[in-house]
């Protein structure tokens, strides 16, 4: 926002929902931090780009909500998520990182009304919510040896294994979280190219326990994975 000015920098907005004490951990005291409500923005200058982290709290609506500040308020180039999910299949074990290529909003359903397939909006050709293509070509150039994957996204922790495995059946989904879906469909909305990358928390056979130990460990993993992103996309 203020930073506009400043010739030469992009900027990035990251949305963060859980994961924030590995943003302090990694990048330490912001240069400014902004309360909106309950919604606070740090501000860190990274050299070449100034990094906006909202801190959306878990679940679409945050997500969402953060996304589109840092998109109308920030005039960010592109939105930037990191974040811990679950995983849907035995090859995405926990510590596991990923690059999402397409989401899927599992809960969203119109069908009664226009007949329209469920987890599809009419604005999109198929189920699958698109993220930043030239975002994501360049990502695969700097983490080559990481899977490229479909997020399963709703506003549902997920923890049976019979239900993860479901959503990799019904939607060929790898992971499964609750703010991608949100934060690929608001910036696709904005015009705003998105990135996602993620690290499994909790493993097909895990569940809240395996979560529990994990996701500090697993926050942080993937929060070098995007700082590196974040310099270098």
């Amino acid at each position: 926002m203020r930073d506009a000015s400043v010739a030469g920098k992009k900027k990035i907005g990251m949305v963060v929902a859980v994961e924030i004490d590995a943003v302090l951990q990694s990048l330490g005291e912001p240069v400014r931090t902004e309360e909106y409500g309950t919604l606070p923005v740090r501000t860190y200058d990274l050299g070449s780009a100034f990094l906006y982290v909202a801190h959306s709290g878990a679940g679409e609506i945050g997500a969402a909500a953060a996304t589109e500040l840092l998109a109308a308020l920030y005039k960010v180039d592109m939105i930037l998520n990191f974040g811990v999910v679950g995983g849907l299949t035995d090859e995405m074990k926990t510590a596991s990182s990923a690059l999402v290529e397409k989401v899927v909003h599992y809960d969203f359903d119109t069908s009664d009304y226009d007949g329209c397939e469920p987890a599809r909006y009419l604005e999109l050709p198929d189920i699958y919510i698109p993220v930043g293509e030239v975002l994501l070509k360049k990502a695969r150039e700097i983490f080559p040896d990481l899977p490229v994957v479909i997020c399963a996204s709703a506003d549902k922790f997920v923890g049976k294994e019979e239900d993860k495995r479901e959503l990799n059946r019904l939607y060929g989904a790898e992971i499964c979280d609750m703010e991608s879906a949100a934060i690929a469909l608001t910036a696709y909305r904005a015009g705003i190219p998105a990135l996602l990358v993620k690290t499994v928390s909790d493993s097909v056979t895990g569940g809240p326990e395996e979560f529990g130990r994990a996701m500090q460990r697993t926050a942080s993993i993937c929060m070098e994975l995007a700082l590196r992103l974040a310099k270098e996309v």
